[in-house]
């Protein structure tokens, strides 16, 4: 089934001809990148939004992973934290994220002289609450594991077939998303918030997020991890170091991480579904 949709996708490449892609680093477009650079070497881009919602290390980390594809890699500034519309954090904060993106992308294509913007977006991000699909909808951006009917899991095994070193990353969403809907996002939160994720990850914790309220810091991990973090981790010193990043409290989620977790609050009415 994997190798049926890789053709596809494939053959979806070499229709287009050229391509530039909007490259995360995320496991998602890094697979897009992959693929279309197999097929249309040289004229496929990535190109790579650098803005404070994008840690230093998850950029790096993008780098790394073009240089290991071979695909032309380009970096350039979004500026959505000059946006209320973005900072104050509405439910469809993302929209805002990808207008700003795509808006920046596109006139860079035209100049460049590609036809086509493509993303990652795939097959299991049209059955969340994901507003900054619409947004890229809106521009005409193409996504062709959606396209093709590529699931999260199905990104992985493609991965893994294809070569990339990194086919296991865990997702790693923009910052933004670690704070409750209507919490106003700065810099400095940021920055807290990063900060605390790559210290734990350095302690040896992947997949996890650090959710902030105010000056709470809320740590998910897998459920099947808590018992182990409990037990092995300094918590005192842990409380110190998330203290000198700016948080007053720190907690542990106790139900653990969970893919889309912030959505859960949202009802019909926030949503404008009434």
């Amino acid at each position: 089934m994997v190798i049926q949709k890789l053709e596809q996708l494939q053959s979806l490449f070499q229709e287009m001809k050229q391509a530039l892609i909007a490259y995360s680093g995320g496991i998602d477009s890094t697979l897009v990148a992959k693929i279309a650079y197999d097929v249309l070497g040289d004229r496929a881009l990535a190109v790579t939004a650098v803005s404070p919602s994008l840690l230093p290390e998850d950029l790096e980390d993008a780098r790394t992973q073009a240089v290991e594809i071979g695909i032309r890699h380009q970096e350039i500034s979004t500026h959505e934290m000059e946006n209320p519309n973005y900072t104050s954090n509405p439910v469809n904060r993302c929209y805002f994220c990808k207008s700003e993106l795509h808006d920046t992308l596109k006139p860079l294509a035209v100049q460049w002289k590609y036809p086509y913007i493509v993303d990652g977006v795939n097959a299991d991000d049209l059955r969340d609450y994901r507003p900054g699909i619409q947004a890229a909808i809106e521009r005409g951006v193409r996504s062709p594991l959606a396209e093709v009917g590529v699931s999260k899991a199905e990104v992985r095994e493609l991965s893994k077939l294809l070569g990339l070193s990194r086919w296991n990353k865990p997702a790693q969403p923009c910052l933004s998303s670690r704070f409750p809907y209507g919490e106003e996002i700065t810099v400095i939160k940021l920055q807290r918030v990063g900060r605390a994720e790559v210290y734990l990850r350095r302690l040896g914790w992947q997949n996890l997020r650090v959710r902030s309220e105010k000056d709470t810091a809320r740590i998910e991990l897998p459920p099947d991890q808590i018992k182990e973090f409990v037990l092995t981790i300094d918590l005192s010193q842990l409380v110190k170091i998330f203290q000198e990043f700016g948080f007053v409290y720190v907690t542990l989620d106790l139900e653990g991480y969970r893919s889309g977790k912030l959505n859960q609050v949202l009802t019909p009415e926030a949503l404008g579904q009434s």
